[in-house]
């Protein structure tokens, strides 16, 4: 049985490659990808995914991921996606490096990107691996100790 995890990418995923406009569409996807779900299972994976309704026109409309903006809306997304596809954080000197569940790391440094932080140079993602280039080594090692309480904090929680 394939776990949640492994579902959201799923999902992540088509909704990246195709234009998906209902939940039934997104099932019979999933089910062609050997995933057992219902309506209700994707339509509780849409809402914890933040998937929006993007107008196409003509009336039409698809599936999509959510723009954030707002730092805040940035953080909070960190927040809730951080325990599931990061495995793991180590620093050399001022870079930061997270590994992540293959297909996540470009997602992943995109909102470490949108957060507009002075002690981030920026960063360069992978396939599974996310470089985070400290301002300092002193603002790396305080980044390190952010995103490892990120990390932590999905397992108190779970």
């Amino acid at each position: 049985m394939a776990s949640k995890e492994q579902r959201h990418r799923a999902i992540q995923e088509i909704i990246s490659r195709e234009s998906i406009s209902t939940q039934a569409q997104l099932v019979e996807r999933l089910r062609n990808m050997n995933f057992d779900v219902t309506q209700a299972t994707v339509s509780r994976d849409i809402s914890e995914l933040r998937l929006v309704r993007v107008p196409l026109g003509r009336g039409k409309h698809k599936y999509a991921l959510a723009h954030l903006e707002l730092s805040e809306d940035v953080m909070d997304e960190l927040r809730r996606i951080f325990p599931t596809f990061v495995r793991d954080v180590d620093r050399g000197e001022n870079i930061v490096v997270l590994k992540v569940s293959e297909g996540h790391a470009s997602g992943i440094a995109l909102l470490i990107d949108r957060l507009r932080r002075d002690d981030i140079v920026g960063t360069i993602a992978g396939e599974d691996s996310i470089l985070v280039v400290g301002r300092t080594i002193q603002a790396a090692e305080a980044l390190q100790e952010e995103f490892e309480a990120l990390l932590t904090q999905g397992s108190d929680t779970m």
